[in-house]
């Protein structure tokens, strides 16, 4: 059987020349040039939300490379998570319960808005006092205290790992920790899916996790929108079953064939990948090391993520970004304390030797001293649920202390919210939409509240 059964369909179907009276409208007419390749669900092309054919091939393929129910986003993670939250939330009522989570307060807002449309309860595992917005590192004895102090367990603890910054958190102990108290543990491994195929995987369905969502494209030689939702094989059968209902509550029916190819490609092509990887480890730490020995301060663990704290080096991270773009280097994040850099197996060794060039060109300055504002902990007066369906008005951000907030205040990347949905806007918070160029902020109307 093929290991690209999507592919090798569409690819015949394109030879053949087709008179094409369905959908997409351009007929396989180019445009861009990838037309032909275009297609649409008709008789042979299987449907991705009730798949029986080559879309469910490739799925079970990609499932056996990760060891678990796989299945396909062309959405993204986005997809995934409301996915998993959803499943989540039917789990909880299989229960007689309300829908609860315990989740890190770095989640994406794609978490934050299915968990409101879901009607879900959200309690927050806060990080310690200083810890930057886009981490949230969770010690598996904390997970355990916390639960031990829950009249009744959660319905599901939802961490995110890599984290944006490259932070990993210890998974196999946390999902221990879970397991115990009889929680499940879902993660979003959206910068992850390479991490299965590393000299000895730690993805998290090889860590115990019982749910998470890898965006394959982030990562992976995938086109953009490229993603999985994996459910671990010990899940009650029903998770799987039902996984494809959950994922078309939210995708859209005419998902793209091109992202549907890149995903089927790929599963052809992970043994290859996974032999680039083990290759290209050495040069990426070698890379890391020479930046450490030039003077840069390097934080994270995940092995493709190199993430750069340049303050000490006299520069923010938007000004060390400049300097690459000036040299068509062209970076995945920076904000005035990091920069973070994408590596991957596809960049040829130039590539590599052109950034160390670049980097080590760069000439210390004196240390920049201002300290990025703490993460802010606000004041909840409204769920998320409730915020999101208020009615609400667009203020400037200097003019909202003291107003609720009607949207996560949020830049994107890395889309991680700064205030959530239903918080109260104080002065910690504006002060961080200044240092962060927020200049605006949703809040809820006055007269809602009166």
């Amino acid at each position: 059987m093929s290991s690209t059964p999507i592919c090798d369909f569409v690819r015949q179907y394109a030879e053949r020349h087709p008179i094409r009276l369905h959908m997409p409208g351009h007929k396989g007419v180019p445009i861009l040039g990838f037309e032909s390749l275009d297609i649409t669900e008709f008789d042979g092309a299987d449907d991705l939300f009730a798949p029986h054919g080559i879309i469910a091939e490739s799925e079970a393929f990609a499932g056996a490379l990760f060891g678990a129910d796989t299945f396909y986003s062309t959405a993204g993670s986005t997809l995934c998570i409301q996915a998993m939250l959803h499943l989540l939330a039917v789990h909880a009522g299989a229960q007689g319960k309300k829908p609860r989570v315990l989740a890190g307060r770095n989640a994406h807002k794609a978490f934050l808005h299915a968990a409101a449309l879901l009607d879900f309860e959200i309690e927050w595992l806060l990080p310690q006092m200083g810890t930057p917005y886009l981490s949230c590192a969770v010690a598996p004895e904390q997970l355990e205290a916390v639960l031990q102090n829950e009249q009744s367990p959660p319905t599901a603890v939802y961490l995110t790992s890599p984290d944006y910054l490259g932070n990993c958190l210890n998974l196999r102990e946390l999902a221990a920790v879970c397991h115990k108290f009889g929680v499940l543990l879902a993660v979003d491994n959206a910068h992850g899916a390479y991490l299965k195929f590393l000299p000895e995987s730690r993805h998290p369905m090889d860590l115990g996790v019982d749910l998470c969502c890898d965006s394959a494209h982030k990562t992976l030689p995938v086109l953009t929108g490229g993603a999985y939702l994996h459910l671990a094989k010990h899940l009650p059968g029903w998770f799987a079953q039902r996984a494809k209902i959950s994922l078309s509550l939210f995708g859209s029916s005419s998902p793209s064939y091109l992202i549907l190819q890149s995903l089927d490609a790929a599963n052809g092509q992970m043994e290859i990948f996974r032999a680039s990887l083990a290759d290209f480890l050495p040069k990426a730490d070698a890379l890391k090391t020479a930046l450490t020995a030039h003077g840069f301060l390097l934080t994270g663990e995940e092995p493709l993520k190199l993430t750069i704290m340049p303050k000490s080096f006299g520069y923010t991270g938007t000004q060390l970004a400049q300097i690459l773009e000036a040299h068509g280097i062209f970076p995945e994040f920076h904000d005035p304390d990091y920069l973070v850099l994408l590596l991957s197996p596809q960049l040829c060794d130039g590539a590599l030797q052109t950034l160390t060039r670049v980097l080590c060109a760069v000439k210390p300055r004196s240390p920049i001293e201002t300290l990025p504002p703490p993460a802010a902990i606000s004041e909840s007066v409204l769920t998320p649920r409730e915020a999101l369906f208020a009615e609400s008005e667009i203020l400037p951000a200097e003019d909202c202390l003291g107003r609720i907030s009607a949207a996560a205040a949020i830049g994107c990347p890395p889309a991680i919210p700064l205030i959530l949905c239903g918080e109260r806007i104080s002065r910690q918070t504006i002060t961080a939409f200044q240092y962060y160029g927020i200049r605006q902020c949703p809040v809820i109307s006055e007269k809602t509240r009166s």
